[in-house]
């Protein structure tokens, strides 16, 4: 028989790209009698395929969904499919859709057609407000349990779908829910119910760890793969939240690493490898089981095993180095996706024995994947040039070569960022790297490289042995390029010239001679910036101001402060550069490669870890990192963000104009629950001689307004050492003024004693807080506000006053000021004690801790935690007032022991002993 010459029976078909017009005119055989269901199937068809990418207008589609129903009359079962199918669709476009729950509550009927009830059931969830679920209850509950499993499953599905908006209905149904999961073991109906039951189920934790219990307790319970697979999830989500019931879920999992299905095993390996308290032992039978899985010939199943291990690399390495040989074989799978996952996950397990050979095989591998692999690659290339900085002239000729390859804008600026970072964190590198970048820029077509690179060579370039070579490289880009990059040239050129402490004189002649040229540039960015560095060339001092300076303004605080000065057009005061943080550029300069590096693990897919991958990403860099001293300063820009705003508040109040620049400001600290009818949270101002709280306020109830809204706070403990100065209140709070302050003020009385260890003039504890308002009630028909009202009070979270609100962060380089204190003064400005912190859960718990109660910087990415049982936190800050005020310093040695908590061994040194006592007295 020759199939060739059989036509297709539905040719209509094969066109189905028709205009609204004529699907809505044909529509008119809907209505004839008798119903031909051949036509109209083709013509449901044709409008389903429409109603995927457009839609009709109310009208119309409410008399196509009408004319539709009429196919009800006809019993045949391919037509019915497919009058359900076009309804779900119509049911969000039409109106009066309910009309049409006659005829599909008779194919939900016990009696009814096998084909009819499963789709009746989805097109009933469909049309019905989940109000109107209860009335259907019966029906639901019924289908749930059913035997068939088509019928089972559309009624779970369906209830998972309307259970966010109906869950009070349907939690009740938990019962028939689990009875399904027994029903029909094999059938996909389980996974079904077990998606259903964890979600009645989810906000009760313990009621999802005695599901998951009485699920493993029968082996024959539960036998669907795809419910196995769900059950592994739960599991894993289970023993990530709760580290408690670790010992329960743990023997669970590792069961299930012997199920005869792949799906359930590859599932119960990656939730082990995922778990945050995974040692090398919990990890040797999982990795077994995905090293088997390494050298099948499926290939999902390999592409699972692959991507679950580079995951497990990025924090544990070595556990995942006894399966490289069957990696290594995965490099030249068809598959480019397993071959770029086994690429990055040999560069993150090798040795550096094997850089050499690795970097052959990815010269080679580079060349067959597109540009999206090409970073991946080139990510894992680069975390490998910090990890063994010996190797550098492999991987650097790696990456200059794949500048002189194709490719798109992505790929390379990843190259040259990672060409920057070995700059950066192997100092050997910089004269050849940058002789790559220079060639680079000869020949780049994308603008932003091309200046990236230009003001890296102007930054790195005049510390060289020969920086008169690169000055070449720049000019060609003033004569050959765009204003922009002649621009960028002209800047970089200009710090070859400043930098007097490398450049010799014949050099700043040679700068001057090539910057005078620039004068007659056709672009007025290019001669400005050539005629304002003309002129700071010949004033050395100028010189030194702007182009030696090592701290710079936070842009993000600058920039919002100037935004708040243009928007209140208050121009008969100078813009008050006072009150804007200034941030050493190296601090900058290491937030930023810090950041590169944390976005390593998301750049390779791994979402679903995101955040142990950018843990452990900057873990990893730890060792370059303290070599810089880099700052924790996350933290540090978030505080500086709050604090702006407040601070441009706070200055501009006339009663506090004799206070002076405030020398710290708090983060907003909330002491209300959002949803409360009164929302007030508090922000403390600290000046030389005063302490302000600022107390936010906002009022959510709209029946009511409030006037004369202020705080009344009681002192407690720290009473001998504050006195009130003043109240400023709110005049008026309603709904719609949103949030408003009321300020409290207090004067230190300083009485430092002889500073035998005491607190003195540095007041800390806790001070409660009383809301006091008048509250006038509202009409809610007039909106008229009552003259009368009556005195009322609110009480709110107490406020802490503690040493932290004394200490500004500040970034130093470490072990130098260290040393230097320690040869240069006496032996009492250092206190060394031990303390046992039984409280803390873990290493990361105690550091995290002890940073906010100093209010202190961590430096040198100590504030990351790389080891489970020994760590190191270095601090740096500055106590901002009083007899104490001064650098202080603080190294805390810690260890942890299970069940004993963290043994703590602090040293504090600061050029004043009482200094080093009150940081000490905090931690005491």
């Amino acid at each position: 028989m020759n199939l060739n010459i059989k036509k297709d029976e539905d040719d209509k078909l094969n066109n189905l790209n028709q205009d609204k017009t004529t699907i809505f005119q044909e529509a008119r055989i809907f209505n004839q009698s008798p119903i031909s269901p051949r036509n109209s199937r083709i013509l449901l068809t044709k409008l389903s395929y429409l109603l995927l990418d457009d839609s009709f207008n109310r009208l119309e589609s409410t008399n196509l969904f009408f004319s539709i129903t009429k196919l009800f009359q006809n019993k045949d079962p391919a037509l019915r499919q497919m009058v359900y199918l076009v309804v779900k669709q119509l049911s969000n476009q039409a109106d009066d859709v309910l009309m049409a729950t006659s005829s599909i509550i008779k194919d939900i009927q016990p009696n009814s057609n096998l084909i009819y009830r499963p789709n009746a059931i989805r097109t009933l969830a469909a049309i019905t407000h989940p109000s109107m679920i209860q009335s259907f209850e019966r029906f639901y509950k019924n289908a749930i349990v059913d035997r068939s499993p088509a019928i089972s499953s559309s009624a779970l599905v369906s209830s998972y779908h309307i259970h966010p908006q109906a869950s009070d209905t349907i939690n009740r149904w938990s019962n028939e829910v689990f009875d399904a999961l027994s029903t029909n073991p094999s059938s996909t109906a389980q996974y079904h119910a077990l998606g259903l039951l964890y979600n009645i189920r989810h906000k009760d934790r313990v009621a999802i760890s005695k599901l998951i219990q009485s699920l493993t307790q029968s082996p024959s319970s539960l036998r669907n793969p795809l419910a196995l697979s769900m059950l592994v999830r739960y599991s894993s989500r289970l023993i990530n939240s709760d580290p408690n019931l670790s010992s329960s879920i743990l023997p669970l999992l590792e069961s299930w690493l012997r199920n005869k299905s792949d799906m359930v095993s590859i599932e119960a390996a990656r939730a082990i490898c995922q778990w945050n308290g995974a040692t090398p032992v919990h990890l040797s039978r999982p990795v077994a089981v995905l090293q088997l899985a390494l050298s099948t010939p499926n290939t999902p199943l390999k592409f699972a095993a692959i991507r679950t291990l580079n995951d497990l690399a990025q924090r544990h390495p070595l556990t995942v180095s006894s399966c490289n040989l069957e990696i290594e074989n995965l490099i030249t799978d068809s598959n480019r996706s397993i071959a770029t996952f086994a690429i990055t996950t040999l560069l993150k397990t090798g040795n550096e024995a094997s850089v050499d050979r690795l970097m052959k095989q990815i010269s080679s591998f580079m060349l067959e994947i597109s540009d999206e692999f090409k970073v991946i690659v080139v990510d894992a290339v680069r975390t490998l040039c910090l990890k063994f900085p010996n190797k550098y002239p492999a991987m650097l000729a790696f990456l200059s070569q794949a500048l002189r390859d194709e490719g798109g804008y992505d790929f390379k600026r990843a190259v040259v960022e990672a060409i920057i970072d070995m700059i950066k964190g192997i100092g050997e590198s910089k004269e050849m790297a940058l002789s790559h970048l220079c060639e680079f820029i000869e020949d780049c077509e994308f603008t932003k490289l091309s200046v990236r690179v230009l003001h890296l060579l102007g930054v790195e370039g005049p510390s060289t042995p020969e920086p008169t070579k690169y000055i070449r490289h720049i000019y060609n880009r003033v004569v050959l390029e765009n204003a922009i990059v002649r621009a960028a040239a002209v800047s970089s050129l200009a710090k070859f010239g400043t930098n007097v402490a490398y450049a010799a004189q014949h050099v700043r002649r040679s700068v001057k001679v090539l910057l005078g040229r620039c004068l007659d540039d056709s672009d007025d960015e290019v001669r400005d910036r050539a005629a304002m560095y003309m002129r700071i060339i010949h004033d050395d001092e100028l010189a030194k101001r702007t182009t030696h300076e090592e701290h710079t303004w936070s842009v993000g605080v600058l920039e919002k402060s100037l935004c708040t000065y243009t928007t209140e057009q208050n121009y008969e005061e100078p813009f008050n550069s006072a009150v804007i943080p200034r941030m050493p550029k190296d601090q900058i300069r290491l937030d930023t490669h810090v950041g590169r590096l944390g976005d390593l693990g998301e750049k390779q897919g791994e979402s679903e870890n995101s955040k142990n991958n950018k843990d452990n990403a900057t873990a990893h860099s730890e060792e370059l990192l303290l070599s810089h001293d880099a700052p924790a300063s996350a933290a540090t820009s978030a505080h500086n963000s709050h604090a702006l705003s407040s601070t441009t508040n706070i200055t501009s109040i006339p009663e506090f104009a004799g206070y002076g620049a405030p020398l710290h400001t708090s983060p907003p600290v909330h002491l209300t629950e959002e949803e409360t009818e009164y929302v007030v949270s508090v922000q403390k101002h600290l000046f030389s001689e005063h302490v302000v709280f600022e107390y936010h306020v906002r009022n959510t109830v709209p029946e009511a307004v409030l006037d004369g809204v202020s705080v009344l706070m009681g002192l407690g403990d720290v009473g001998g050492s504050l006195r009130e100065d003043f109240i400023l209140p709110i005049d008026t709070l309603t709904v719609a003024d949103g949030e408003r302050s009321t300020y409290v003020s207090y004067s230190f009385i300083d009485d430092e004693g002889d500073g035998n260890g005491d607190n003195a003039g540095y007041p800390t504890g806790a001070l409660s807080n009383t809301l006091t308002f008048t509250t006038k009630e509202v009409d809610p028909d007039s909106g008229m506000v009552e003259e009368e009202g009556y005195a009322d009070e609110y009480q709110v979270d107490d406020v802490e006053l503690g040493i932290s609100d004394y200490v500004r962060p500040e970034w130093v380089s470490f072990d130098g000021d260290w040393e230097a204190m320690s040869m240069e003064h006496s032996e009492h400005s250092e206190l060394r004690d031990s303390f046992t912190l039984s409280a803390m859960g873990s290493l990361q718990e105690a550091t995290d801790a002890l940073t906010a109660l100093l209010g202190m910087m961590a430096l040198g990415g100590s504030d990351v935690v790389g080891s489970a049982h020994l760590h190191t936190l270095r601090l740096s800050g500055c106590i901002i007032r009083g007899s104490a005020q001064g650098k202080v310093l603080a190294m805390a040695r810690m260890a942890f022991e299970e069940g004993e908590g963290v043994n703590l061994e602090m040293v504090v040194r600061s050029p004043n002993s009482f200094t080093c006592e009150l940081i000490m007295g905090a931690v005491q």
